[in-house]
């Protein structure tokens, strides 16, 4: 089993080391999956939300809601879709395979533990993080 983890991570190292690298935009990510429901300010005033039967979140004020802290893990989590599969309430996309397009890079969570992570969800998470308030 330990020899199938360390394989496992070592092809993904690999893939890392040889993806080749290029500018992902947060933004033009957020413009081309989220802006429509969420808005162009990330605020829920997106021209589609008048139609979604929940209204979509405000995405200024996460940190907010969270004691001050960005909670990246769980912001990541949720744009993926990991944590919403099976919620049959969320009209939001799983948009996990959308972003998986692109490189791999080796991501620490904050735990001391580097995980391949697509680069695209980074960069609109991070983006994400750059409209709070």
């Amino acid at each position: 089993m330990i020899r199938i983890f360390a394989t496992s991570m070592a092809a993904a190292a690999l893939l890392v080391a040889c993806a080749p690298e290029r500018q992902v935009s947060g933004r033009a990510l957020f413009t081309d999956y989220c802006a429509s429901c969420h808005g162009d300010s990330g605020k829920g005033d997106g021209a589609a939300a008048e139609g979604l039967g929940k209204a979509p979140a405000d995405l200024t004020t996460i940190a907010a809601r969270n004691g001050g802290t960005f909670p990246m893990v769980r912001v990541m989590s949720t744009i993926d879709g990991y944590t919403r599969r099976g919620d049959r309430s969320s009209v939001m996309p799983e948009l996990g395979v959308a972003l998986q397009e692109g490189p791999l890079v080796m991501y620490d969570t904050g735990d001391g533990i580097a995980t391949p992570t697509p680069v695209n969800l980074i960069a609109l998470a991070n983006y994400v993080k750059g409209l709070q308030k």
